[in-house]
């Protein structure tokens, strides 16, 4: 497979695996109360409505051209108002853990796709690995990455405030843990486990 194919197929599957992680979050606020999302136009697979042009164009080609192990990106984040929730801070989370767990359901379709379809295990050994980074990658609790809503919901209020301040901040601290390396060894190390699992699947 050349470089180009193999960049192209990479982005074509991150790009549909942020795009159902993005839907997920929309739906799951819509379900909870929340249409914030829906009157948007973005409870839809339609991915130049998702694109992000950092998150989901250069971040990904700078870590194709640079050879990261792993290839990161994010979609556009869908719009959510907790004001309409019943339970702003549980809704939150619900909200938050449904991106990452669309991304794990991805990788159980993909494990399927790889037992039963032999012919297509190199395309689907890539919507694993890109989707279990995905969720990883989403579940450090670094605002506004889910897994600071999570982290939020679970955390004494002194906690949660230091956390709301440095939303507006976070994707500029992922930028430069990126640059400095540091974000792929909190990923691998996350990712260790997941990977010798997945082995053990696979065969």
């Amino acid at each position: 497979m050349s470089v180009v194919l193999s960049f192209l197929i990479h982005f074509s599957i991150l790009l549909v695996s942020v795009v159902f992680h993005e839907v997920a979050h929309g739906f799951v606020a819509y379900k909870l109360g929340d249409e914030t999302a829906s009157r948007a136009g973005r409870l839809t697979l339609n991915p130049l409505r998702h694109l992000d042009p950092v998150g989901s164009i250069l971040l990904p080609a700078a870590a194709f051209i640079l050879g990261s192990p792993v290839m990161i990106g994010w979609a556009k984040p869908v719009p959510v108002n907790p004001s309409y929730f019943r339970h702003p801070l549980r809704d939150m989370m619900w909200v938050a853990l449904a991106g990452p767990l669309t991304n794990f359901v991805l990788v159980l379709v993909a494990i399927l796709g790889w037992m039963f379809l032999p012919g297509l295990r190199e395309i689907f050994l890539m919507v694993i690995q890109i989707n279990v980074v995905l969720a990883c990658f989403n579940l450090i609790p670094i605002p506004p990455l889910d897994g600071s809503r999570v982290l939020a919901f679970f955390s004494p209020a002194s906690v949660r405030q230091i956390l709301f301040r440095l939303e507006p901040y976070g994707f500029v601290i992922v930028l430069i843990l990126a640059y400095l390396g540091i974000l792929n060894h909190i990923l691998l190390w996350m990712l260790e486990p997941l990977y010798r699992l997945l082995g053990f699947l696979l065969g």
